[in-house]
């Protein structure tokens, strides 16, 4: 599980340091501690670490005695500590990385059991990164290297609200930065059991062990009675990004009643606890919790690698405030902005129902003429939010039933023939994208209409003109593309000649890839649509596939990665590579990117990145991750080490 976890090769074998044993149990002047040259958990310069006198190191890391804090071994062995601080200094000089020391006291002599890179927070590797620059340890360069991308999620995760009113049930060890809150699990097989339905849950455990980690794995904070800051679960959870209460001596755990205690308050399994492993504090109950922001220790990295970074990254968002959102995590446009999910809204999906229940073009036109003045509001409002930046509009793109209700729930005769008429054995393959826009032209040409009124209208009000991109969906030929570009031509004609735009499509089915050279005569743009051609390249359901057999293909060693998470480089990326080439052989400045869930995962980045394309686009809070990632990237193709993991 670990090894999934952190894409280690089953096949890499076990390292084993075999050493003189050292005894730190021989009375008061002897003992071992866990020592950090930085705090893992916020990258602060510092004494940091835990001591045990009289004892040895598995009582430490097994919770089986809490640790004191460093400081309480300069008192007890005045000597052994001062070798120690020196020896801290000297290791990360030497390696110029933040270390992670194990140490024994024998009768006041100090013996070094090992050094490591130090797990830390990504918060941690950020400051360290930047302060070790300032210190002249490294270059920017390697700050940018050493940061593990997918770690950047711990710093966008949520926090508690400081302008709401709780009260701390009790308090731990602040182990693991960041604030969760859910149901209270006993177990790691219900954590995982819960976490996997997509349940927000806490595991609450006397200490953790490896053997908990499916659990770690799948909630979303956790909470131990016993252990210090480097005990078990702190170690994991830190590593995992995961908010971590540790060693709460006022929590008590009845495993046969499954009940647990908090300052003689009694909780069930399955109430509901909120910790914040920030301060330590547990409370009981939900609490809001509020989004981050990037601080300006990521800023600073995120500005170097910026200097060194050729791919542009962008976000996909439909609303005005995502858009604001990846504006301020860096976002240089909106890759996909997704129109069905603004027909989707309680005011429009009575009128779009009445488009589709319409009898005829006239009837589904007026319903559509009572949409077009809320699309062009939307579009209006989202151009404004991306003033100077590119703005892709994806047209409609799913199925019209999704717009109806369940069979069942129909409330009259005329809309139960409509939805048997609308349902398709397998929609995801059916009537939708641009096969929806040739059948029923009406429903692109209002939508086409709105976007040139609503740049049109933006332009008048700011001076200056959007850079809009029309998106048609699920193209497969070119006759599909020269039809719709047609059409789009047309209305913005009709509309307001002045505004320009791209009009392109996005890429999703594997014939497109392979004629992309014929599709390249009608587009300005290619966008890839990587969920869905991965899906339609390696014929898995992502709604079947994921839970059933691809979980057996992943555990059992058929796959390596989920090719929904990382991008197939051998199959899915080898149908972009010849739609690149043969694009880009039709119109040499052919714009690419791509849109799918792959844009924000960094080895899905470097890929795009080795391909040519223009740009990646992810969700905004997946941003800052795209730009280490694109700039990592930039970085390795000049020779530089790739990032140094510190979580396997």
């Amino acid at each position: 599980m670990y090894r999934r976890t952190y894409d280690i090769p089953d096949d890499l074998g076990t390292a084993v340091n075999v050493v003189q044993m050292v005894f730190g149990n021989k009375g008061d002047e002897s003992g071992t501690g866990v020592a950090f040259t930085r705090d893992p958990s916020t990258g602060e310069q510092g004494l940091y670490g835990e001591f045990l006198a009289n004892a040895q190191g598995e009582d430490v890391v097994a919770g089986i005695r809490t640790p004191q804090p460093l400081a309480q071994m300069q008192r007890q062995l005045p000597q052994a500590f001062e070798q120690l601080l020196e020896t801290m200094r000297r290791l990360e000089e030497h390696y110029r990385d933040m270390q992670d020391i194990e140490f024994t006291v024998e009768d006041n002599d100090l013996y070094l059991l090992q050094t490591r890179s130090a797990k830390r927070t990504a918060a941690a590797a950020v400051k360290a990164a930047v302060d070790m620059v300032a210190e002249e340890l490294i270059s920017r360069e390697e700050a940018i290297a050493r940061i593990d991308p997918q770690q950047l999620d711990q710093l966008l995760h949520p926090m508690i609200d400081p302008t709401a009113e709780w009260e701390v049930a009790a308090k731990g060890l602040n182990a693991s930065p960041g604030a969760a809150s859910g149901r209270i699990v006993l177990d790691a097989d219900a954590a995982e059991q819960r976490g996997k339905a997509g349940e927000q849950v806490i595991l609450v455990r006397w200490e953790t062990t490896p053997d908990d980690i499916h659990g770690l794995i799948h909630a979303a904070g956790v909470l131990t009675a016993h252990g210090g800051m480097t005990s078990h679960a702190a170690v994991v959870a830190r590593g995992m990004g995961k908010p971590c209460v540790a060693g709460c001596d006022a929590l008590a755990i009845d495993a046969d009643a499954r009940t647990i205690t908090l300052q003689g308050q009694t909780l069930s399994e399955g109430d509901v606890l909120t910790i914040d492993g920030g301060t330590g504090a547990v409370i009981i109950g939900e609490v809001p919790l509020v989004p981050p922001q990037v601080n300006d220790d990521l800023e600073t990295v995120l500005g170097w690698g910026d200097e060194h970074r050729r791919l542009q990254v962008r976000a996909n968002a439909d609303t005005p405030a995502d858009a604001a959102k990846a504006r301020d995590f860096g976002a240089q446009g909106i890759g996909l902005c997704r129109t069905e999910h603004m027909f989707m809204a309680d005011d429009r999906l009575p009128v779009v129902r009445e488009m589709i229940l319409a009898a005829n073009e006239e009837g589904r036109r007026a319903a559509l003429d009572k949409l077009l003045p809320m699309q062009q509001g939307d579009f209006e409002a989202i151009f404004e939010a991306m003033t100077g930046l590119p703005v892709t509009i994806r047209l409609l793109d799913p199925p019209l039933h999704e717009f109806l209700p369940p069979l069942e729930q129909a409330t009259d005769e005329r809309m139960r023939r409509r939805i048997k008429l609308l349902q398709e054995a397998n929609p995801m393959l059916g009537t939708r994208g641009c096969r929806l826009g040739l059948q029923w032209p009406e429903i692109y040409e209002m939508q086409v209409r709105a976007i040139i009124r609503a740049a049109h209208a933006v332009e008048d009000r700011t001076g200056e003109a959007p850079l809009v991109e029309i998106m048609h969906p699920l193209v497969a030929f070119e006759e599909e593309l020269r039809r719709l570009r047609e059409l789009t031509v047309h209305v913005a004609e009709e509309e307001a000649p002045e505004v320009e735009y791209l009009c392109g499509t996005m890429i999703e089915l594997p014939r497109a890839c392979i004629r992309a050279d014929e599709i390249a005569r009608q587009a300005d743009f290619f966008s890839f649509g990587t969920n869905d051609l991965t899906q339609t390249a390696l014929g898995f359901s992502r709604d079947d596939a994921e839970g059933k057999f691809l979980t057996y293909y992943l555990e059992d060693g058929v796959l390596q990665q989920n090719p929904f998470e990382t991008l197939d480089a051998g199959g899915v990326g080898d149908l972009m590579r010849i739609a690149v080439e043969r694009g880009r052989a039709t119109k040499p400045k052919l714009k690419l990117g791509i849109c799918g869930e792959h844009g924000g995962e960094p080895r899905s980045v470097a890929f795009c990145h080795e391909l040519g394309l223009d740009y990646v686009s992810c969700s905004p809070y997946r941003v800052p991750l795209a730009r280490l990632a694109a700039a990592q990237a930039a970085l390795a193709d000049m020779g530089a080490p790739a990032y140094a993991a510190t979580g396997g």
